[in-house]
C-alpha cells in the first residue's frame, strides 16, 4: 500500500487527522481508501467535500458529526493542499549535490515545525538537513504516513531516509536499531532536551562542529567507509546530562 499513496496525499492526510483531533492519520487513510480507491493521490483528495469527510468518519449511517463544522472544513481545506505552507511546514531549501563540500545527510524524527520531538517508528515525518561544517539546510520534508501502511513499516520507514547518514531520534527499538543500520543509515538518540526535543537545527550544532575536524567514526560515515556512532552517542549523552 505505501507506493499507492503518493508523498504529498500522505502529508495532506496527516495534516487533516491532526486537525480533527478524534481520528489517527492512519484510520483516516483507511477510510478515505474505503471512499476513494487505490491510489490515494492529490487529485482524488481534491474531490473531497465536508459532507463526504463527515460520511467517512461516521461510517455509512449519517448522523450529527461530533467534529464541530469548521474543523471539518479545515480538514478538507488540508486535504486540498490549501493553507499547508503556512502551517507548521518549515520551508525547504534547494540543494543540489556538491553545493556544500565536505556534507553529511542527516534525518530528524520530527512532529511538528523544526522539532527534534518524534520516536523512530511513531514521528509523523523526517526533516532531512544537509550538513557542512559551515551551513545547516532543510532540504526535504518526508512524511512517514505512506511507510506505515507497508508490511514492515521500520524497513519502509529506513527506506524513506536511506540516502542519509544519520538519522536523529528521541527513542528508536531494538529491532528497528537493525532495520535501520542494514539500510546504511546510523540511528542517534538524543535526550534530555525536553518534552519537545529542542530545535533539529541545534541538535545539528554539535555535529556540524565535528565536521571542521572529524574524529575516525565521523571520517568513516562521511564516506571513508561504514561505521559506528557509539562514541558520537557517548559524547552527546555526556554534553546534555
Amino acid at each position: 500500500m505505501a507506493q499507492s499513496i503518493t508523498r504529498e496525499a500522505a502529508l495532506r492526510v496527516a495534516l487533516a487527522a491532526r486537525e480533527l483531533g478524534s481520528v489517527s492519520a492512519r484510520e483516516l487513510v483507511s477510510a478515505l481508501v474505503g471512499r476513494l480507491e487505490l491510489p490515494l493521490t492529490e487529485a482524488k483528495l481534491a474531490t473531497v467535500t465536508v459532507a463526504d469527510l463527515q460520511l467517512v468518519l461516521q461510517g455509512d449511517e449519517v448522523i450529527e458529526s461530533a467534529v464541530p463544522r469548521e474543523q471539518l472544513k479545515q480538514a478538507v481545506r488540508l486535504l486540498w493542499g490549501e493553507g499547508i505552507a503556512k502551517r507548521d511546514l518549515p520551508p525547504v531549501a534547494s540543494y543540489t549535490d556538491g553545493d556544500m563540500p565536505g556534507s553529511i545527510r542527516v534525518a530528524c524524527a520530527s512532529n511538528r515545525e523544526q522539532l527534534l520531538d518524534g520516536h523512530f517508528g511513531s514521528c509523523e515525518r523526517f526533516l532531512v538537513y544537509q550538513v557542512s561544517p559551515d551551513e545547516v539546510r532543510l532540504i526535504d520534508v518526508r512524511p512517514t504516513l505512506a511507510a506505515d501502511h507497508a508490511e514492515d513499516r521500520n524497513v519502509a520507514r529506513a527506506a524513506l531516509i536511506n540516502d542519509c547518514q544519520i538519522v536523529y531520534v528521541q527513542s528508536i527499538g531494538g529491532p528497528a536499531t537493525a532495520k535501520v543500520v542494514r539500510a546504511g543509515v546510523h540511528p542517534v538518540k538524543v535526550t534530555n532536551r525536553g518534552d519537545s526535543g529542542g530545535e533539529a537545527p541545534q541538535a545539528l550544532a554539535q555535529l556540524q562542529q565535528a565536521l571542521r575536524h572529524p574524529p575516525p567514526w565521523l571520517a568513516r560515515i562521511m564516506g571513508v567507509e561504514a561505521g559506528s556512532l557509539a562514541h558520537f552517542a557517548a559524547d552527546l549523552a555526556a554534553g546534555e546530562a
